[in-house]
């Protein structure tokens, strides 16, 4: 690959999961790190993301956003590390069907319960409580992997937000939900990318 990857992002931002996929495929970034309210919004970056939110990644001429479609794209370009299964496979769906539940119904029904919002189970992506816990707890319950017998993006992105949802009190932390997650979460990646986003945050206090 010799389009450069530059990827924005704030350290208390989702762009926390989408840096820990970058350091997993061992390619060199740059990072540009955006403030809410302020650069976000400036035109120079809502012409790389209309929304302007991170993260976000230019790859070469191009741009991508979403943390999960980055996730999925940065697997792509390193094939040799097996992130994503083969083109084609069933198992390349099983991968995708549980880094868009996460990336879907998981954060979108979370985010609704806490500001006590939730829309009619037949209306709403993530249909009800129950039905949505129990496909979780039945995903992770007495697995190492999602998919196969090796790790994927879709082991990252569900290990990062139960990590992260455990730890907020948004998620009881169960048995399943904790084995699950300590797995991938020791993994040298995810340990470099929380200690560069650890350090921006420190750096921040300190200049603050």
């Amino acid at each position: 690959m010799t389009a450069t990857l530059t990827f924005y992002t704030h350290p208390f931002s989702r762009g926390r999961v989408a840096r820990w996929m970058l350091e997993e495929t061992g390619l060199p970034y740059e990072e540009v790190i955006l403030d809410y309210g302020t650069t976000m919004k400036a035109p120079e970056y809502l012409a790389i993301n209309p929304m302007g939110k991170v993260p976000a990644l230019r790859h070469g001429d191009g741009v991508v956003t979403e943390n999960a479609a980055i996730c999925l794209h940065l697997a792509d370009l390193v094939p040799e590390k097996g992130l994503l299964p083969p083109p084609g496979s069933p198992e390349r769906g099983a991968c995708y069907r549980w880094m868009l539940f996460a990336a879907g119904p998981l954060e979108s029904f979370i985010t609704a319960r806490r500001h006590g919002a939730l829309a009619p189970s037949v209306e709403a992506g993530y249909g009800n409580e129950a039905d949505l816990m129990r496909t979780l707890e039945n995903a992770v319950t007495g697995r190492k992997h999602l998919v196969g017998e090796r790790f994927t993006v879709a082991d990252l992105y569900m290990a990062a937000l139960l990590g992260y949802y455990m730890r907020v009190g948004e998620l009881a932390p169960t048995p399943a939900f904790e084995a699950y997650a300590a797995t991938h979460l020791q993994r040298p990646a995810a340990q470099r990318a929380n200690a560069r986003d650890d350090a921006l945050v420190a750096e921040r206090a300190e200049s603050a």
